[in-house]
Parts: C-alpha cells; sequence; structure tokens
C-alpha cells in the first residue's frame, strides 16, 4: 500500500533523512522506532507532504504523492494525529468529529446547519467505535488526557482513511490508558479495516502491537521486520536497544 524509497530530506548541512526506506502492506500494524533525532518525524512529514524530499519518493497505492499538498494526500486516504492532540477545546465531542465528516464529504460549509442524516450517522458510527459516544456532549477540553487522545483519532477516521498515521499515541498515559488506547488501534485495524503506521516511545507496546517494525538511525533505515527478527538484530540492539533513548 505505502512505500517509501531511498527518501532524502535535509536542512542545511543536516541530513535529517538519508536514504530510508520502508514498506507498509494493506492491513498492517507496522512501527516505526529508532533513538532521539533518528528522522522518524521527518519520515512521517515526508510521506503525509509536510516537507518535500530532495530525493526519493513516497508511493501511496502505486500512485507518486511525493510532491503532493497535504489536503491532496489526505484526500487519497491518509490521515494522520500527532503526539500533541489537535483538538478544538471548546467544542462538544460531537462537533470535533462532525467538522471532520462534513469536511471529507465537502460540505463543512454546513457545519452550523442541520447536519444531513449521513453525516450525522457517520458521526455517531465513529465515537461509539472508539468509545466516546456517551461523552458526544462534553466539552473535548473537559476530557481526559487518554479520551482526547482517543477524539483525536475520531477525528483522524472522520477523513474515511485507508492509511491512518499515529504519532506517539500513548505519550504522556498512564498504563492503564496506554493500555485502553492500543486495544482501540487494534480494535478499529481490525473493525474498519484500517492500515497502521504509528512512531511510539514505549518498546512493550511496539513489540506487543506491531506486525512489522522499522529501525531508524541517523536517517537511515536499519533494519525492517517482524518483532522477532528486529529484536534479535545485533546491529538493533548495538545501535538502539542496548542504551540509545527511544523516540
Amino acid at each position: 500500500m505505502l512505500r517509501v524509497e531511498e527518501i532524502h530530506k535535509s536542512f542545511d548541512d543536516f541530513k535529517a533523512v538519508n536514504g530510508a526506506n520502508l514498506t507498509v502492506e494493506k492491513g498492517e500494524l507496522v512501527a516505526v522506532i529508532g533513538p532521539n533525532g533518528a528522522g522518524k518525524t521527518t519520515l512521517f512529514n515526508l510521506i503525509t507532504g509536510q516537507l518535500k524530499p530532495d530525493q526519493g519518493k513516497v508511493v501511496f497505492k502505486d500512485e507518486d504523492i511525493s510532491k503532493l499538498p497535504p489536503y491532496k494526500i489526505c484526500s487519497r486516504g491518509i490521515a494522520r494525529s500527532f503526539q500533541i492532540a489537535n483538538i478544538f477545546p471548546r467544542l462538544t465531542v460531537f462537533r470535533n468529529v462532525q467538522v471532520s465528516v462534513l469536511s471529507q464529504q465537502g460540505k463543512s460549509r454546513k457545519l452550523f446547519y442541520p447536519a444531513e442524516k449521513l453525516a450525522l450517522e457517520e458521526t455517531n458510527s465513529i465515537l461509539e467505535n472508539v468509545g466516546l459516544l456517551d461523552k458526544a456532549e462534553n466539552t473535548a477540553g473537559s476530557l481526559a488526557h487518554g479520551d482526547q487522545r482517543a477524539l483525536e483519532i475520531a477525528i483522524a477516521l472522520g477523513n474515511k482513511p485507508e492509511l491512518l498515521i499515529l504519532d506517539e499515541p500513548t505519550a504522556g498515559m498512564s498504563p492503564e490508558e496506554t493500555t485502553a488506547t492500543m486495544e482501540l488501534i487494534k480494535r478499529l485495524a481490525d473493525s474498519r479495516g484500517l492500515t497502521i503506521l504509528f512512531c511510539e516511545h514505549d518498546m512493550e507496546v511496539v513489540f506487543d502491537a506491531a506486525q512489522s517494525i522499522m529501525v531508524m538511525h541517523q536517517g537511515l533505515t536499519i533494519i525492517q521486520g517482524e518483532p522477532d527478527e528486529v529484536r534479535n538484530s545485533s546491529q538493533v540492539q548495538e545501535c538502539y536497544l542496548g542504551g540509545a533513548e527511544p523516540c
């Protein structure tokens, strides 16, 4: 579904991404890990169009999307949630998701008018999927941290993505919130047929959830493989798992 091929991105003399490769198959949960400064965030920005590569390309469903702006990449079926939740704190939970649903339908101008039946049903369905239907009328800013992250995922789902990119989905969470969030992500992957690419600092989460793991170091892909293959790689242990600080 997604291929990143020999991609490069420099900022002045600093090579943030230096020939990285990544493959994401349809239906997979794929994790990207690596020490601080490895290039993970830059890689995600290249995939979603926030940055343009100096060399190499990003291919999604056999289309080169490397030079497309973010809104066109989103319309192709890629949605992203960030490490810091991007929500409208003064709007209700329902309205936050409705904005996304109506925007995806190209009808955001009708936001403050009665929602069409389809948008209403889709918004309620998404909120039920992420476990927030009973909090639909709460303001987003009043939610607990874990629920705010669930809301941000719900907002991303409003775009009807095929590939969902999550940037540290459990950052700042308690162990209980972390478990609930990862169970939600795995459940959404199954129930909605989503392909998920995520970066995560918690290695227990990564090795429990991911079907494929890509390890970055100094802008390069060290390895991509199944969890056991990555765990047993001497190169990974030396440059990352053996002592470097994650994400």
